[in-house]
């Protein structure tokens, strides 16, 4: 980085230059990051991922093996389990400031596109309707 961009510590705005953690500056200072860094711990992705197994297992082999009258119904609950592991995921990832593809950060004044919420309905709108007609046609 060029001198212009530091300030008059002689870090720049994202912290040190050299990157290194609790890097003294020529006043003696040390620069220590006091903020966690904002990603999903194991604990919080762990009960997601198994349930979105789960559900997915539930969904994926009634459908295609067929099993007697309780098919749809295993099918439909393993659906439902796999949207409130996707809703779980999306809520944690929200948590930790991640956001969709296209959308504003959190806290930011910006309007979200309408063309972009368009699209995430429209798929989760075709997806629904795919899964429900499946259940539906094996009957």
């Amino acid at each position: 980085m060029g001198s212009a961009v530091l300030g008059a510590s002689g870090l720049s705005p994202d912290g040190p230059e050299d990157g290194s953690v609790g890097a003294v500056s020529d006043g003696g200072e040390v620069e220590v990051e006091l903020r966690p860094q904002r990603r999903l711990r194991i604990w919080q992705l762990a009960p997601i991922v198994m349930l979105a197994a789960l559900g997915s297992l539930m969904f994926a082999f009634p459908l295609a093996f067929e099993f007697g009258d309780g098919g749809p119904v295993v099918a439909m609950l393993g659906l439902l389990i796999s949207c409130c592991a996707a809703g779980w995921g999306m809520m944690a990832a929200r948590r930790v400031g991640h956001t969709w593809p296209g959308l504003p950060t959190r806290g930011s004044k910006e309007r979200p596109d309408w063309r972009v919420l368009a699209l995430y309905v429209g798929v989760a709108g075709v997806l629904v309707a795919l899964a429900v007609w499946r259940v539906a046609r094996l009957r």
